[in-house]
Formats: structure tokens, C-alpha cells, sequence
């Protein structure tokens, strides 16, 4: 399937990659991890041929199918599912020919092909693929142009799951999911029937979906059996027992060099020493483990403060009076409260926070807080709002004017920014290390409470863990929305659903949560799926009977009189059947109506137009043999 090499690769100066091989098997699950910077990205460039390795060699299959996810998706006009159709390319191009082919050999290879493929399940499967991912049955049929960058990443990974590539390369495909898409892109990912390859620093995605792990470390490549959590054990393992073993190693080095250092000297232990000061030089060194440098999160505890910190009184709120997003919401937040919200996106969450925080005003009710309180805000998109052209240092010093540098550097120093670190430009700041700069800021004064929006896009599975430690030594109260459930698992201790213009209190845990997602979605697909069996079952009806027709023509040209009769027969129901069509696709409500049927059914006006050329000529054919036989006769 895929063998890597002794692979290669350096960029700017520095070495990604030193003659590293692994061998992917076919079908193989794989989640690819390692630190920031590691080169899990390069390598999936390199896979993918989008690189040229300095040295080694990547080998696929031969006539193997590469799908990637897309980095940016264009503001189109095509409608969402018509974007994602498109993704199939020999389907689109087979259609297309379809539409033109005149040789009626061609047209029955054609149609075989299409129901080989099974393109008549094209349409429902991509529907079903983008509900998956949040998008309805109206934002399906909507253009791309209309969604904002983040909703057409999620295009673009519907796009490349549609495709079902042999070959599947994911990079970080939950950063633009919520909750409850990620939910469903883990049970779609652990049944995929091809090989994938998912970069991801979401622990629970990787236990669920991947079955080997392939680690990039120092350069080299190493593949492990399991999900994450074997693969951390059984590093951890490995580490520990090369750890034995140097330590092992150096204690009979120095007993060696012991021998060699007190007989050397001596004429009747020479011959001895220089024995083992041979041995000496032949021992292979076993190399020392590396710790790798974890980064840290330490937020500033706040002084006590009288509860609730925060009481919602029937409070509605929005962007336009007419139509606010949240209404009847009475709650309140006490100080040792860790909330999660729960909700698909667009449903309010995001919305929800900025009344917390006080950026959005009631438009109806009261919000009440303590004039104390001190909020801390953390959103991803404020990582956009840096100054690139200022210093780590530069942004804390603009919100701390009054406080001296040693103060400054220290809350840099609780986020792991070092006095040399803390001089690097904003831009040149890689995303996990924006993220911690964003933290340090935030929580600067010490704030009560901390609503934290999507705060783990860009840590890697390390940071993840250390800012868990950190929130659950943080003395505050937490707000947090996340597509982590684990971060979620251990980090909340209440659950808050956000749902039909509202929020309230969820009972069950992340498990009930996702058992009562499965159902909605059951629910829902049950009509349609009904529908849609009915549909596919009626045009493999169509297509079989076309494909029959087309063998009865070419079987009947040894026969020339039957011929002629069979194919003036053939003609009249061909062009009723094309009249008929026509008329359906006359009448308004078609076009109102479900986007597969008029889908369906603009295909098969197609393989109508199609076999009613081929009979034609077939019936010409016919014919004229026929009465050139007679004259002869």
C-alpha cells in the first residue's frame, strides 16, 4: 500500500526527516502524532507528492486512489452537494459522456461501470455525509459562497470522504468541527473500508479510529500497534527499559575502564586491559533519552469572591432585536462552577459566552454581576488579531503598562514563554505557541472567571494535558466550549445543553449525550432513508432494462428482418418514455422538491436521449441492410 524509504526531507536549513522507513499496510487505521513542529504535516505533503523528499523514496500502490483534505475551498456558486458530487470524478466524467456517447458498445459499458460504482447511491451518501458534518437540507442546497471559511472546510472534508479515496490523508480534520460533528466523524472514520492516515492531537478521536499509531520522533518513523493510549504506554515502556539499559551500559563502561586504568600499567594484567579496553571501543552506545520539553500552563489564582458570580434573570439575547438567539435563559455561575456546553454550532454557544463576558448587552431580562468580577476571554480567531509585528513581551506590556518587567515576564513564564522566547515576533510564533500567548493574556489580572471558546485548536496532545492540569488547579470558575471530549471528560463537572433558542442544564454525561445525538440523527434519516431505497431500487430497475435492450439490438443484427421490426418497436416506447420525462421535468414542483429526484430524473432524460440515438441508428442500420438483402433476393 504505502512504503516509506529511508526518507529525507530538510527545510530551511534544518533536518525534518534522516533516512526514516515504515510500511503502511493496506487498510491500516493510522494516527499520525508528534510535538508541534515535528513534521506531521510535511509528511503527508510528501505522501500526497505535493513534496519531493531530498533523498529515499515514498512507493504507493500502483493505480492507487489519493484523496486529501483541501486547505482552502473556494466561494463557489455550485451548491454544497453538488460540490461534494464533484468529488467523484469518474462518476462526473462518466456521466458527462453519457450525456454524448452515440455508440451503443460505449453506452452499455458506460451504464455498467455507473452501477458498478453504485452511482445512483451518489446523491444520498453525500447528503447523508454533509448532515453528518451540521450541514441541514437547506444548507445543502445552498452555494458555498454563502458559508463562511470555517463551514467550507467542513465542505471540503465531506468532499474528500465522499471521494472514498484508497488512500485517506487528514490533517487535523475536527479544528473547524464542534462537538457533535466530531462525534459523528469518529464513527464514520472507524468504519472506513480504505487506508487512512489522520494527523490529530484529539486523544479520543485517535483511541476510537486509529489501530496503529506512526510516531515522528528525532527524524525517524516508528509505527506502533493500538489506539493512543497503547501507544503511550508502550513508549513509555520502551523509554524506560532504554533508560535501564544506558544506565547499565555506563555502569560497565566505568567497571571496565576501572580494570584498564589500575593494570594497565601492570606487565601481568597488560594483555587483559588492552583486552577489555577493546571491548570498550566495540560497545555500541545506547543513545540517551531525550525529554522532550512539555509546555507549561499556570493560571493566576484570584482572590475570593462572594457568590453567584454571574445571574441571568429571563435574559434574551442576539445581534438583531427582532430576532434574538437565546431567549428565557435564567441561570447563574457560582465560583467552583466547571461548565460545558454542549450544542451544535450555531446553535448559540459562541453567543452565549459573549453575554458571560459582558461584549453582548441583554436585549430583554437582566444580567447581574459582582462589581468585582474580573473575566477572562479566550477565543481561537483572537490568535488573527495579534500584532505581527510585536514581541510576546511587546502584547503583555500594552495590557500590564503599570506592572515592571519582572512581573510582566513572569505571567509569560507561567505559559512557558522564556526571557528569549518572549522577544520572538508574534508571526513568527507557531499556532500552538499563539494559543499560550492568547492564555497568558487573558488571565493576566487574575480573573474569576474563564470562558474558554475552542481554547485547544493548535496544542498538541501534551499541551493538551498540561492545560487540563492547569484548569483543574485553577481556583476560578471555567465556561468552556470544546470538540475534546476529553478535555471536556476531565475538565467540566456540569454539563449545559444549548438547543432551540435556549439553555439549560443537561442530566446524562458525554456518553448519554452522544447516545441521544445517534438517536436524533436515526430518527431523522429513517423517512428519507425509505425514500431513498425506493428511488435506487427503481432506477437500478431502469438501468437494467437499458442495458438488456442495448444486448437484444446488437444480438438481433445476424437477424435482419427481426431487426428492423424490433428496433421500430424499441423507437416508439423509447421516444413515449423520453416524452413522459420531458413532461415531468416541465412541472414546476419538481424543481421545489427534493434536490435527488430532479437529479434522478435529469439522469435518466440523459440515458433516454442517449438510447433513443442508439435505436435510431441501430433502426437505420437495420433497414438499410435489410433492403440491400431483399434486392438481392
Amino acid at each position: 500500500m504505502l512504503q516509506l524509504s529511508e526518507l529525507t526531507y530538510r527545510v530551511g536549513g534544518r533536518t525534518l526527516f534522516e533516512r526514516a522507513s515504515v510500511v503502511i499496510p493496506q487498510g491500516a487505521r493510522v494516527g499520525l502524532v508528534g510535538r508541534n513542529g515535528a513534521g506531521k504535516t510535511t509528511l503527508l505533503r510528501l505522501i500526497a507528492g505535493e513534496l519531493e523528499p531530498d533523498g529515499g523514496e515514498v512507493r504507493l500502490s500502483a493505480g492507487l486512489r489519493l484523496g486529501m483534505l483541501a486547505q482552502e475551498v473556494p466561494a463557489l456558486s455550485l451548491s454544497l452537494v453538488d460540490f461534494v458530487l464533484r468529488a467523484d470524478r469518474e462518476r462526473s466524467v462518466l456521466l458527462a459522456e453519457a450525456e454524448r456517447a452515440t455508440d451503443p458498445q460505449r453506452i452499455a459499458d458506460i451504464h455498467h461501470r455507473l452501477a458498478d460504482i453504485e452511482a445512483h447511491r451518489a446523491a444520498p451518501r453525500a447528503q447523508r455525509i454533509l448532515a453528518g458534518l451540521g450541514f441541514d437540507e437547506a444548507a445543502q442546497g445552498r452555494p458555498l459562497s454563502d458559508f463562511s471559511g470555517g463551514w467550507r472546510m467542513r465542505v471540503a472534508l465531506a468532499a474528500v470522504l465522499f471521494a472514498a479515496p484508497d488512500l485517506l490523508l487528514l490533517d487535523e480534520p475536527t479544528n473547524h468541527l464542534d462537538l457533535e460533528a466530531t462525534l459523528w466523524l469518529e464513527a464514520y472514520l472507524a468504519s472506513y473500508p480504505h487506508t487512512v492516515i489522520v494527523v490529530s492531537h484529539d486523544r479520543e478521536l485517535l483511541n476510537k479510529v486509529a489501530r496503529r499509531i506512526l510516531h515522528v520522533d528525532a527524524g525517524k518513523l516508528v509505527l506502533y500497534s493500538g489506539g493512543y493510549d497503547r501507544f503511550e504506554r508502550t513508549r513509555r515502556e520502551r523509554l524506560a527499559h532504554q533508560q535501564a539499559l544506558l544506565q547499565r551500559q555506563m555502569a560497565e563502561r566505568r567497571r571496565i575502564q576501572a580494570f584498564v586504568d589500575r593494570f594497565r600499567a601492570k606487565a601481568t594484567k597488560a594483555r587483559q586491559a588492552q583486552s577489555r579496553l577493546k571491548a570498550l571501543e566495540r560497545m555500541e552506545p545506547i543513545a540517551a533519552v531525550a525529554e522532550e520539553e512539555v509546555p507549561s500552563f499556570d493560571f493566576p489564582s484570584p482572590e475570593p469572591l462572594a457568590p453567584p458570580l454571574i445571574v441571568l434573570d429571563d435574559v434574551a439575547v442576539g445581534y438583531a432585536p427582532e430576532r434574538p438567539v437565546l431567549r428565557h435563559l435564567s441561570l447563574r455561575i457560582d465560583s467552583d462552577d466547571r461548565i460545558a456546553l454542549l450544542g451544535a454550532n450555531g446553535n448559540g454557544k459562541s453567543t452565549f459566552v459573549k453575554l458571560l463576558a459582558g461584549r453582548l448587552k441583554p436585549m430583554s431580562g437582566a444580567r447581574r454581576a459582582s462589581a468585582k468580577l474580573r473575566v477572562g476571554y479566550f477565543a481561537q480567531h483572537q490568535a488573527d488579531e495579534l500584532d505581527g509585528h510585536a514581541t510576546v513581551y511587546d502584547h503583555m506590556v500594552r495590557l500590564m503598562p503599570k506592572a515592571d518587567e519582572a512581573r510582566v515576564r513572569a505571567q509569560l513564564a507561567r505559559f512557558g514563554f522564556s526571557q528569549a522566547r518572549a522577544e520572538v515576533k508574534a508571526s513568527e510564533l507557531s499556532g500552538g505557541e499563539k494559543a499560550r500567548l492568547l492564555f497568558a493574556l487573558m488571565s493576566r489580572n487574575a480573573p474569576h472567571l474563564m470562558l474558554l471558546d475552542e481554547p485547544t485548536n493548535h496544542l498538541d496532545i501534551d499541551a493538551r494535558e498540561a492545560l487540563v492540569e492547569a484548569l483543574n488547579a485553577y481556583a476560578g470558575a471555567v465556561v468552556l466550549v470544546s470538540h475534546d471530549p476529553h478535555l471536556i471528560r476531565l475538565s467540566a463537572e456540569r454539563l449545559w445543553l444549548v438547543k432551540d433558542g435556549t439553555v439549560g442544564a443537561y442530566e446524562g454525561d458525554l456518553e448519554d449525550y452522544r447516545a441521544l445525538l445517534l438517536e436524533e440523527r436515526r430518527r431523522q434519516a429513517e423517512p428519507t432513508a425509505r425514500k431513498k431505497d425506493s428511488e435506487a431500487k427503481s432506477m437500478r430497475s431502469s438501468k437494467k432494462e437499458l442495458r438488456r435492450a442495448a444486448a437484444e439490438a446488437r444480438a438481433a443484427a445476424a437477424h435482419l428482418k427481426r431487426a428492423v421490426e424490433a428496433a421500430e418497436k424499441r423507437l416508439a416506447k423509447l421516444a413515449a418514455e423520453k416524452t413522459r420525462l420531458e413532461a415531468k421535468l416541465a412541472d414546476p414542483a419538481v424543481y421545489a422538491g427534493p434536490t435527488a429526484e430532479l437529479m434522478r430524473l435529469q439522469i435518466k432524460h440523459g440515458e433516454m436521449k442517449a438510447a433513443l440515438a442508439e435505436a435510431e441508428e441501430a433502426w437505420l442500420a437495420a433497414q438499410a441492410a435489410f433492403e440491400e438483402a431483399s434486392a438481392l433476393s
